[in-house]
């Protein structure tokens, strides 16, 4: 059943060290209610090929069903595999499924999670396989796991026991259940003994007599009424994404302060409270982080199923939000955010939007839904959030400049090219995102927008290695100093005499800035302007070429919170107000060429988890010293022409959990101390010299191959007539075989980042 556990063992044994040692290629694929053999076919092809870095097979939305199993066929016929299909509904599912799947004796393993008994005695029975039946959790494990998420790992006091361990008794021993009851317990007050027994009450004697699902159902139930009467809103909004969709964190955030769910308090920003109240949802067990950003932060999350079906039928209900897909093509009249989800055809609205506050597309890639959507932008006149990210737009419908409440508008990764003059009329808009779009150039209408604090206009263009130019902006123009209100501006193109970087000193909200092409005659005025805005985050300056010097001397100051610093172009001397930067958590050197050894200035950051150098430092050698670094995970060396040795003292980087060597031609051997980094994970070399990786080859005797023999995944790739030719040092041990048998594969793209 749901949320006994299956697919949190299932992932345990899935990510151990071991499986990822033993197994040539791994994939996990959730197949959920809503099962197409098409789609699940092309997940196992895309993450198998991902897997050895290599391209998909072009074409894959277009070729059938049977191409498709021959595909996954001919790829596993040779490897050994580990494939995790979560959530299997149907026999039907998994006979569909296991055609595609090579009849070999190989030692490969398949594993299928279901909450139906019949599906598993079906597909054992067939594969000779074997049930493994999730029990519930005895009642030391239950109380193990409450007090972990109920007291933080604490033990219970004592005057609680009693009531918690009768709460936790109706809990049944199912995990989710008790992970949810204990995320409501863990905000109450533990001295208010009258309230957890209340609390206990409310579960009701129906709990007792129902059967387990029925139990948690109510369980569950109990979460969302525990949670307080800001957060309910915020919880029911994540019913408008997808299953199984990946939630990003920014996006959320904005989206539910832009609906008028986040209020501000007198201390600290709307984002701010926003954040506070995600982090509340992610301790109560209600999102799950699945991607982590450098901070600590959710990137990424999902919502358990479960959770998902309970706010879908909660938000139908109250009329708070709709889903409009292929299969379900109506929605109520008054519904006030409608989300549609994938091809919808030539669907014709038949009902009123008038109340509609919010519209959002995910997956609508077919031409005929913008149709559908033009006619819901024509009578939505109270709209407040659109959301058209990867709708297949060439121009910007002309209704949604009639939508003079709106406040949040996404535009990005479509192929709109112009915004029209006709954006000054959206006075509220404080949000406007044409990331991946191809605007270069906006109106300065856009200057009408005084509550704008969010304009994100750039893209990011695919590459095997960053050239200097790959991230265009727009250019600026003057008067963009009367944005008050802007907390991110990205990216802008500074123009010589248009008095630009004078005018971002004016914009005192900002958090965000990223700016391009700046001369070294801008330095005095760049760093002026810098130096007022005490509420930035990140900073990224680059300047107009690679030899142009990026002119930092002038900077006494810095915004005392920054926590991303991304600096490209020629720096003479790296400035020392560095160091005194506690904040930061990630920095880039970029075509900096820094003739000293950078790492004095950076080692004693408290919070550094992220360091990038490319073509960043001309010197022969970088020390890490003894004991330094203690926060960093990341490190990339790029392009370090003159580098001829890395030390690592004692103790340093002592959590460094991916390292990425790339184009460092006198580098004579891997760095010194690498055998004492125990949490590495992920070692990769680009383009390094043929001797450097013999070195490292266990089958040819390689000196420094016992260095790296405790790292899980080293990697040794070279770029050749335009693809990255990627040799695994692991799977070459493992196997034993030469370079000609087919331990190369090949990829394309941008392959060679953190």
């Amino acid at each position: 059943m749901g949320g006994s556990g299956k697919t949190t063992l299932v992932k345990k044994v899935y990510e151990d060290a071991a499986v990822k040692k033993n197994f040539n290629s791994l994939a996990w694929i959730t197949v959920s209610t809503s099962f197409k053999v098409e789609e699940v076919l092309k997940d196992v092809i895309q993450q198998l090929y991902d897997e050895v870095k290599q391209p998909a097979p072009e074409g894959l939305n277009t070729i059938s069903s049977n191409r498709l199993k021959t595909i996954v066929k001919v790829f596993l016929q040779s490897r050994t595999y580990v494939l995790v299909f979560d959530d299997v509904w149907t026999i039907q599912a998994w006979e569909a499924i296991r055609y595609a799947l090579p009849d070999v004796n190989n030692g490969s393993r398949v594993i299928l999670t279901t909450r139906l008994l019949d599906v598993a005695s079906f597909c054992s029975i067939e594969t000779n396989g074997y049930v493994y039946e999730v029990k519930p959790l005895s009642t030391e494990e239950s109380w193990i796991l409450f007090c972990k998420k109920a007291f933080h790992g604490y033990s219970c006091p004592s005057h609680l026991e009693s009531i918690s361990k009768n709460i936790l008794k109706k809990c049944g021993g199912l995990p989710l259940a008790v992970v949810a009851i204990g995320g409501v317990l863990a905000t109450k007050n533990r001295n208010n003994i009258r309230e957890w027994g209340m609390l206990n009450h409310s579960l009701g004697p129906e709990l007792d007599s129902n059967d387990k699902f029925e139990s948690m159902r109510i369980v569950l139930l109990l979460s969302f009424n525990d949670l307080p009467y800001y957060l309910k809103p915020c919880f029911l909004y994540l019913s408008i994404y997808p299953e199984d969709h990946l939630i990003e964190r920014n996006t959320l955030i904005y989206r539910w302060i832009m609906e008028g769910f986040v209020k501000q308090k007198e201390q600290g920003t709307v984002e701010h409270v926003a954040d506070g109240y995600l982090n509340e949802l992610i301790n109560r067990s209600l999102i799950h982080p699945v991607q982590y950003n450098d901070d600590g932060s959710m990137k990424l999350g999902r919502i358990h199923d479960l959770y998902r079906e309970l706010i879908l039928s909660k938000s139908r209900d109250g009329n708070f939000t709709a889903t409009v897909d292929e299969h379900n093509k109506l929605w109520p009249e008054k519904t006030r955010r409608l989300s549609m989800h994938g091809m919808l055809g030539n669907l014709q609205v038949k009902r009123s939007v008038t109340k509609l506050r919010s519209l959002l597309t995910f997956g609508v890639a077919d031409p005929q839904s913008l149709s559908c959507i033009s006619q819901v932008l024509g009578s939505s006149r109270m709209l407040r959030v659109l959301d058209l990210r990867g709708a297949p737009l060439n121009m910007i419908p002309e209704t949604v400049f009639q939508l003079f409440h709106l406040r949040y508008l996404s535009l990005r990764n479509t192929n709109v090219k112009v915004l029209p003059r006709s954006i000054g009329r959206l006075k509220q808009l404080e949000i406007l995102d044409l990331k991946q779009t191809y605007v270069t150039e906006l109106p300065v209408e856009i200057l009408k927008l005084e509550n704008l604090s969010n304009l994100l206009v750039y893209s990011l263009v695919s590459y095997s290695y960053l050239p200097y130019n790959s991230s265009p902006g727009f250019k600026a123009f003057r008067g963009i100093g009367a944005l008050r209100a802007l907390q991110k501006l990205a990216c802008i193109e500074a123009t010589p005499g248009n008095g630009i970087l004078r005018e971002v000193g004016m914009l005192s909200e900002l958090r965000r800035l990223c700016i391009l092409k700046l001369r070294k005659e801008d330095g005095r005025t760049v760093c002026s302007s810098i130096q007022k805005l005490r509420k930035l985050e990140s900073l990224n300056l680059k300047s107009v070429e690679e030899h142009e010097i990026l002119d930092l001397s002038y900077l006494s100051s810095p915004p005392p919170l920054l926590q991303r610093l991304y600096l490209t172009g020629h720096i003479v001397k790296l400035p020392a107000w560095i160091q005194y930067l506690h904040s930061l958590v990630k920095i880039y050197f970029r075509w900096t060429h820094l003739t000293k050894d950078p790492l004095k200035y950076l080692q004693d950051l408290p919070n550094l988890v992220h360091l990038e150098y490319l073509v960043g430092y001309t010197g022969k050698e970088l020390y890490f010293e003894q004991g330094k670094f203690q926060r960093l995970k990341l490190l990339n060396l790029d392009k370090l022409e003159g580098l001829k040795q890395v030390t690592i003292g004692e103790g340093a980087v002592p959590h460094l959990e991916k390292l990425v060597i790339q184009r460092c031609a006198l580098l004579e051997t891997v760095p010194t101390g690498i055998e004492c980094l125990l949490n590495l994970k992920v070692l990769e070399f680009f383009d390094m010299p043929d001797e450097f990786i013999m070195t490292l080859r266990p089958d040819k005797l390689g000196a420094d191959a016992w260095k790296v023999s405790h790292i899980p995944e080293v990697f040794y790739t070279y770029w050749r007539d335009g693809c990255w030719m990627v040799h695994s040092l692991k799977e070459k041990e493992k196997n034993q075989i030469s370079d000609q048998s087919g331990a190369v594969t090949r990829t394309y793209g941008r392959r060679n980042s953190l």
